[in-house]
């Protein structure tokens, strides 16, 4: 699909609120979106998948944005894109969170959680095992938590 199509399908009734789609309408939601998440791309019209990963994942960010979610969760959001576009979701989670919206960030990278966090939530066997402020934990405390042991 488009990513005008793509940005609008959470809330469509947003762009169609009588049941037909208001196309203009779709497209300055569209535009809106690719302008304040820096989406790069020729047009609005361009077909999601042609997109870099970054761009994909900036296009799904902004589909729950225009649902009005009030919490977001970014299940390994930087895998397989390269380091620009890491930065591009670590500045957009950073402004969305400064915005008030709930960002929880779930990633195997350690030094990411570590740099993205206020607090890292650690789970062994489908458990929580701990709850650590992030400014005063590191590394090797995660996993210690992570393998299941506990500190005495």
């Amino acid at each position: 699909m488009p990513i005008s199509s793509n940005i609008t399908l959470a809330n469509v009734r947003g762009v169609a609120p009588s049941g037909f789609l208001r196309v203009g309408e779709e497209a300055r939601v569209a535009q809106q979106y690719v302008k304040d998440l820096g989406i790069r791309t020729p047009s609005i019209h361009q077909i999601v998948r042609n997109l870099s990963g970054g761009n994909q994942q900036k296009v799904v960010i902004g589909k729950w944005l225009y649902r009005g979610s009030n919490i977001l969760f970014f299940d390994e959001p930087t895998r397989g894109i390269d380091v620009g576009a890491k930065f591009a979701i670590y500045g957009l989670m950073d402004r969305l969170a400064v915005e008030g919206v709930g960002v929880v960030l779930i990633s195997s990278e350690l030094p990411e959680l570590l740099g993205m966090t206020d607090r890292i939530a650690v789970f062994h066997e489908g458990r929580m095992s701990a709850v650590l402020e992030t400014k005063s934990t590191n590394q090797e405390e995660i996993m210690h938590y992570a393998s299941g042991r506990t500190y005495a």
